[in-house]
């Protein structure tokens, strides 16, 4: 199916590797011109050559810097001639107990998980509305429907941008004007953060990081990890002409691990 994709630009945030990379990846793959963003600058340029391999009609455009500031968010959307597709990601704070996390680590969670995807939003999306197409995808976490103990900050942080989500993508001058903003909820995915959290895990554990990980798979109903690939497809696809239908919802990946009807 051609997503009528051709010629469009894109803002992948957190894109040089990952699920941002997946997304972006995708995306070049239907002929969008793509604005990648990440914080090392090494690894964004390996990328980004990767995708003009990938595709040498589109553009690829980098932009090294942080999103979660407003320098970031100024150079990122100064590179981008016009932003029809707005992929939202960056990476989750760290695990850990409540009771030691102070106030700096609280706001520095919500300003990279919550005010920075509201901040670009609030930058483009009337851009969008003008011109009568717009795709905006932010990458949350599966622990928004199912929170985990342990990651306080991220369920927090991203749980607060899900339900602003859910306000601003009915407005009228929104999905009335073919703009979209969907959530896509990673579960357990083979990525660089898992395969840490891995390492960590076993290091605690007393067992090896490849056992932890083949416990790990086992309670999965798919009984594997997802690919950043196929998540950056089903990206693709929140993002095509095709989906002006689909917006507000919260697309959960997950290989079937959330036990829930709803």
């Amino acid at each position: 199916m051609d997503f009528g994709l051709n010629g469009r630009w894109a803002l992948v945030c957190a894109a040089s590797k990952g699920l941002g990379r997946g997304c972006a990846e995708a995306l070049v793959g239907e002929g969008v011109n793509v604005v990648i963003t990440a914080r090392g600058a090494q690894t964004l340029e390996t990328t980004a050559a990767a995708l003009r391999a990938l595709n040498p009609a589109v553009q690829v455009r980098t932009v090294a810097g942080d999103i979660a500031t407003a320098e970031g968010r100024m150079a990122a959307l100064a590179a981008c001639p016009q932003v029809d597709i707005l992929v939202n990601n960056a990476g989750g704070p760290p695990p850990g107990d409540f009771r030691d996390w102070d106030r700096a680590q609280w706001i520095a969670a919500l300003d990279a998980n919550m005010l920075t995807p509201i901040e670009l939003i609030k930058a483009t999306v009337d851009g969008m509305g003008e011109r009568g197409f717009g795709r905006i995808v932010n990458i949350t976490s599966g622990a928004v429907k199912a929170p985990i103990d342990v990651l306080g900050l991220s369920n927090g942080a991203r749980s607060g941008l899900t339900g602003f989500v859910a306000g601003i993508a009915r407005q009228a001058r929104i999905a009335g004007r073919n703009v979209t903003i969907n959530n896509l909820l990673p579960g357990a995915f083979d990525t660089e953060r898992l395969q840490k959290t891995m390492i960590a895990g076993a290091a605690k554990s007393g067992v090896s990081a490849e056992e932890m990980a083949a416990k790990r798979r086992v309670t999965i109903p798919a009984q594997r990890f997802g690919s950043a690939a196929e998540f950056g497809a089903i990206c693709a696809m929140l993002c095509s002409a095709q989906a002006g239908y689909l917006t507000g919802q919260n697309i959960l990946l997950d290989g079937g691990a959330y036990p829930g009807t709803f």
